[in-house]
């Protein structure tokens, strides 16, 4: 059985060190990555059905456009560099908690994420991506300044 890591990458120069991190460490072990990108979405249940077919449409487009303005430049940029069996995801839904579903349904070995170091008073009341992962990952997460 191979070990898989997947990282969370959404465009920024952290996210970017965290596929490098994990690039590197993937190359090292012959491991294989999922590199993932959550849009963050949450469902409301009082919308009608021309609403929800509407909400449907756009979700399928900004899905469509994170593939060609993310992860298609970032696996060109990558090109020949890697090594490593590298494969993307795009998913909707609370970041934090999709990376752990994206884990444990890939059977990864860790989670990898960049820490974009925002203020330590957004994070408490806002929270933060790398303290949800932190506490709930369901594998080790190594969060890459």
């Amino acid at each position: 059985m191979s070990v898989k890591f997947v990282v969370g990458y959404d465009g920024s120069a952290a996210s970017r060190r965290a596929v490098e991190f994990a690039l590197a460490r993937a190359e090292e072990g012959g491991a294989s990555i999922v590199i993932a990108h959550v849009l963050e979405w949450s469902p409301y249940t009082f919308l009608t059905p021309e609403e929800l077919a509407e909400r449907h449409g756009r979700r399928e487009q900004e899905m469509e456009r994170a593939k060609s303005a993310l992860l298609e430049p970032l696996l060109s940029a990558l090109g020949k560099k890697k090594t490593a069996n590298v494969e993307t995801v795009i998913k909707y839904g609370h970041i934090a908690d999709t990376l752990c579903k994206i884990a444990e349904d890939s059977g990864a070995a860790q989670l990898v994420i960049g820490r974009q170091g925002g203020t330590a008073l957004a994070a408490r009341v806002f929270g933060s991506v790398a303290g949800s992962l932190a506490q709930a990952a369901p594998v080790p997460c190594t969060i890459v300044p």
